[in-house]
């Protein structure tokens, strides 16, 4: 028994004047009285308590003569007597509730009528082997292109460069060779990639020519060069990077050119 009920006002009442040595022996010996389901001689209620002081021995004494009652040299107590016989009682009725309830249960499956699983007069037999299994030729097999990284000197074809009309052809292809370089990027078709990447560029605006750009130098770094980079791009290209917005002088300056301009 590892449950019990413990009513802390009853022992209040009947404790409450026990020191803490006394106490924690009651408490020893209730618990192991349920726990064990019996009631101990003096030596066992000894040993169940741990006691091993003088003092503790005492305690142990006294509480087995204030609580429980000597009877053929065994104290016992009589509500846990009760309880432990409650505890019994209220076990072999369950046992006997469900006994009678697993055997009714066998007693009615014996009953049923058993059902037989047929199938239907018209059902067609389901064999694994009952089409030729046909396996596809290497013809029919169609492979999917190898991915690989961006080549060396990658430059668009036609369509990629329509792709980026508008666009400053030098800086997005720099850009693109430098990202997918840098990141090892494989890719099975490097031309769509690079109609997707002018597509991004034209839709974030990525290379809206600036200040540091004439028209001549958009025209130039926007039409593709017959073999390597021309030295108009490459004259572009280091414009854009060593750029610098021009001074509140000069915008002073062209403020009043395009006032007198439009006078």
């Amino acid at each position: 028994m590892h449950y019990y009920k413990r009513n802390i006002g009853d022992y209040a009442k009947k404790a409450g004047r026990l020191s803490m040595l006394q106490h924690g022996s009651y408490t020893l010996l209730i618990d192991s009285c349920y726990d064990r389901e019996q009631f101990p001689t003096r030596d066992e209620a000894i040993e169940w308590t741990w006691a091993s002081s003088t003092t503790e021995v005492e305690a142990v004494d006294f509480v087995l003569r204030k609580f429980f009652t000597l009877e053929d040299g065994v104290y016992v107590q009589k509500r846990i007597q009760e309880e432990i016989a409650e505890y019994h009682a209220k076990s072999a009725t369950n046992t006997r509730i469900a006994i009678e309830r697993e055997t009714k249960r066998a007693a009615n499956s014996t009953k049923r009528v058993p059902v037989v699983h047929e199938p239907p007069p018209n059902q067609e037999p389901l064999t694994i082997n009952q089409e030729p299994e046909i396996k596809p030729t290497a013809d029919a097999v169609v492979k999917k292109p190898r991915r690989c990284v961006l080549a060396d000197g990658f430059e668009p074809n036609e369509s990629g460069l329509q792709a980026a009309a508008g666009l400053v052809l030098a800086t997005e292809l720099a850009a693109f060779r430098n990202h997918h370089a840098a990141k090892g990027t494989l890719m099975a078709d490097w031309q769509a990639a690079w109609r997707t990447w002018v597509g991004n560029a034209r839709k974030f605006q990525r290379s809206t020519p600036n200040f540091a750009q004439d028209k001549a130098d958009v025209a130039r770094v926007t039409v593709p060069g017959r073999s390597g980079l021309d030295p108009e791009i490459l004259r572009a290209k280091d414009a854009v990077k060593n750029a610098r917005p021009p001074s509140a002088e000069t915008l002073a300056r062209i403020a009043q050119i395009r006032r007198v301009a439009t006078a």
